[in-house]
């Protein structure tokens, strides 16, 4: 005879049974739990659903992160959401302790360029970041991106061959500490003091330092690209 499932009983969200400050302590528990449980940031309406209807997840929050002021790890928003992640000191530690090496995870000067680029303007083809840097991107360079999930194929763009564009990632949130493409340095100002701006770059207005021409004086083809993957999902 089959086994009756085992009904869970629903959670209670609310505690009114319990003094006000024991009420804080388990809603700051179980949010602690959900994100030190959670393999990526946890949005704030996942959250929400284990505290009561009266709670500010901003003080809970709060309140958490000082709790951790003086512990190896922090809760900081990425992604859209929060999470639970090792401070930058320790870093060296956990990858000596894992005899793990951080290779896939440095980036060159020029990728950081690259990236940078993609961040601030994607959608992006690959042509428009060649002649944004005046040399071909190679595509070393933007697999080694995508193999670190920074990157991902945006939508394709109307020009001719109808290019794939390149756009970041929630991987690439996470990873650098914004919550949105909104917490990236200054691009307003950059493109207020006139240091950074897109049309210009793509009219051939480059600083010296990228005018740089391909050895063989050809930009690259922006057609399809049969290694090129398929648009995803990537916000």
């Amino acid at each position: 005879m089959a086994r009756r499932p085992k009904i869970r009983a629903e959670l209670d969200v609310e505690l009114a049974d319990l003094p006000e400050d024991l009420r804080w302590r388990e809603w700051m528990g179980r949010v602690e739990a959900i994100l030190f449980a959670a393999p990526a940031p946890v949005t704030r309406e996942t959250l929400a659903r284990v505290v009561g209807h009266g709670c500010s997840l901003d003080r809970l929050i709060a309140d958490i992160r000082a709790e951790l002021r003086d512990r190896p790890y922090e809760l900081v928003a990425a992604a859209g959401g929060f999470q639970l992640r090792t401070r930058t000191h320790f870093a060296d530690t956990i990858r000596t302790a894992r005899g793990e090496s951080d290779q896939m995870r440095d980036l060159s000067g020029s990728e950081t360029l690259v990236l940078a680029a993609i961040a601030y303007y994607q959608p992006i083809t690959r042509g428009e970041l060649a002649r944004f840097f005046g040399q071909e991107v190679s595509r070393d360079t933007i697999g080694h991106l995508r193999a670190l999930a920074f990157i991902a194929s945006g939508p394709r763009s109307p020009q001719p061959g109808a290019p794939y564009t390149y756009v970041t990632t929630k991987t690439f949130l996470a990873h650098f500490g914004f919550d949105t493409l909104r917490d990236l340095p200054d691009i307003e100002a950059l493109e207020d003091a006139g240091l950074l701006n897109k049309d210009k770059l793509l009219a051939g207005d480059f600083p010296p330092s990228f005018m740089a021409e391909p050895e063989d004086g050809s930009l690259p083809d922006e057609g399809n690209d049969p290694r090129e993957e398929p648009p995803r999902d990537h916000r």
